[in-house]
Formats: C-alpha cells, sequence, structure tokens
C-alpha cells in the first residue's frame, strides 16, 4: 500500500511566503527557502510551490529561487505559477524542479497537458484545479487564481485533464480554503475515486483529524496545508506519529 504523501505549500509573492483565508487577505508568512529547508528536515513528504503573481516579468525571480531551493533541500518539489509551455517547463526542470503545476493555462489550452507530458512524463505534470461548490450542490472550475468563474463541473475538467496527460491532481476547495474547518471530503472523494491517477487534497486543514478524515474517508493520496504549519499550530512529526497511531500508511 503507497503511503499518504503530507504536502506543505508555499504561496509565493514577490519572493516571500503568503497566506490568505478563501484567496483573499494576503499576510506574510517567511522565506521560502528557509521554510523549504525546515520542512524538509521535519519529514515533510514534498513540497508545493505557487507563485501566485506569476507573470513573464517575474518568472526569472522564480528560476532564481527554484534553484536556490533545489540546492537546501533533498525531497521532491513542485512549481506552479504562470507556467504555459514545454520551455516554461524545460527551464525549471533544469534548474532543480522535480514537477510543475498548471492551473489556467492548461484549461484554456487543453493540448498544453499533452505537449508537457510527452516532452518530460506525465508524472511531471501535476493539473491544479481551484473549485467552489455553488448553490446547485455541483463544484465548478474556477481559474485566474479563483477569480474567474466556468461553466465547467470539476470532474468533467479532472477527466479531460488526465486522459491528456496529468499525472496528479491537486484539488483545491476555495470553499475552505483557509477555513481551517476540513478538507472537502465529497468533491475530493469523487475524484479520488473516479481517477486513475494520484489526488492530492488541498482547503481547509485545521486539525490532524481532518487530515485522517481525508485519507480515510475520501481516499485522497496526498494532503497539502499551508498556515497550519507556516505558524506552526501543527508540527510535521507530530502530525506523522498521529497519523501511525490512527493506522494511516505513513513515512515516518
Amino acid at each position: 500500500m503507497l503511503t499518504k504523501r503530507i504536502i506543505p505549500c508555499l504561496d509565493i509573492k514577490d519572493g516571500r511566503t503568503v497566506k490568505g483565508v478563501n484567496f483573499l487577505d494576503i499576510r506574510d508568512a517567511g522565506d521560502p527557502v528557509e521554510l523549504a529547508l525546515l520542512y524538509s528536515q521535519k519529514g515533510a513528504d514534498e513540497l508545493v510551490f505557487l507563485d501566485i503573481t506569476a507573470t513573464v516579468e517575474k518568472r526569472k525571480t522564480l528560476v532564481e529561487l527554484v534553484k536556490r531551493i533545489a540546492a537546501n533541500i533533498n525531497i521532491p518539489f513542485t512549481v506552479g505559477g504562470g507556467i504555459s509551455s514545454v520551455d516554461d517547463v524545460s527551464v525549471l526542470l533544469q534548474n532543480g524542479a522535480d514537477k510543475v503545476s498548471v492551473n489556467t493555462s492548461a484549461y484554456k489550452n487543453p493540448q498544453l497537458l499533452k505537449e508537457l507530458s510527452d516532452a518530460f512524463g506525465s508524472q511531471c505534470v501535476v493539473l491544479a484545479i481551484d473549485t467552489k461548490k455553488e448553490a446547485d450542490g455541483e463544484w465548478y472550475v474556477y481559474l485566474s487564481g479563483g477569480r474567474t468563474k466556468t461553466d465547467t463541473k470539476t470532474i468533467d475538467w479532472a477527466k479531460k485533464g488526465v486522459a491528456l496527460g496529468a499525472g496528479e491532481i491537486l484539488l483545491t476547495s476555495m470553499n475552505n480554503d483557509g477555513t481551517k474547518n476540513g478538507f472537502a471530503l465529497d468533491i475530493t472523494s469523487l475524484l479520488s475515486k473516479t481517477l486513475p491517477v494520484p489526488v492530492i487534497a488541498s482547503g481547509g486543514a485545521g486539525s490532524m483529524e481532518h487530515f485522517k478524515d481525508v485519507f480515510e474517508n475520501a481516499h485522497a493520496d496526498a494532503a497539502l496545508a499551508a498556515s497550519i504549519f507556516h505558524y506552526k499550530e501543527i508540527e510535521i512529526p507530530d502530525l506523522k506519529k498521529y497519523l501511525h497511531q490512527q493506522k494511516i500508511n505513513v513515512r515516518l
């Protein structure tokens, strides 16, 4: 049985780690390289870095950051934000990233997923989906950092993305993001049961029990969180010990 992964997420803005609630109200959370090193020492399985204000001008700073992170840590890490071509990915991988995460660019140009998986292998391509449950009870895809609603149901886009070459789904519930009330178990479970690739649950972690729930009841392969780790509300070694005691297979 595969081990369940714990993944701290570092949202990057202007070279600093930041954190918001429901995608708003952004505040500083520290230096990304220092945090990355700390998490790798504490037993994080992977890290995700998302450049939340990525533009072409800032891409060069992101590459520099990736190089610094790769020099300091020995666990896999994924980089996302503003990636829209094979060339973008090539530069990040050459500088030490293990995987890339694509979101809006893939939705607007689905063939990008095929191009990236053909060039680098599907294991390198993470499709990030920001999703929100609407009044009709359905989960829809949102773009541009949660600012733009689409009429596409999350399950439909996830299936299409995997068919085109995405090797993993990073699913963030906007309803749950930053609330610390728990992960969105229903949509996470639907994707986990339906798709043949790993699903990373994101948005809503506030307690150790929430991680247990998302692994046991929603069958997520990995769980991602930010503020509870950044502000030391939950320490990764304690979380893993707890999950191990709950008979959940984690790397200690």
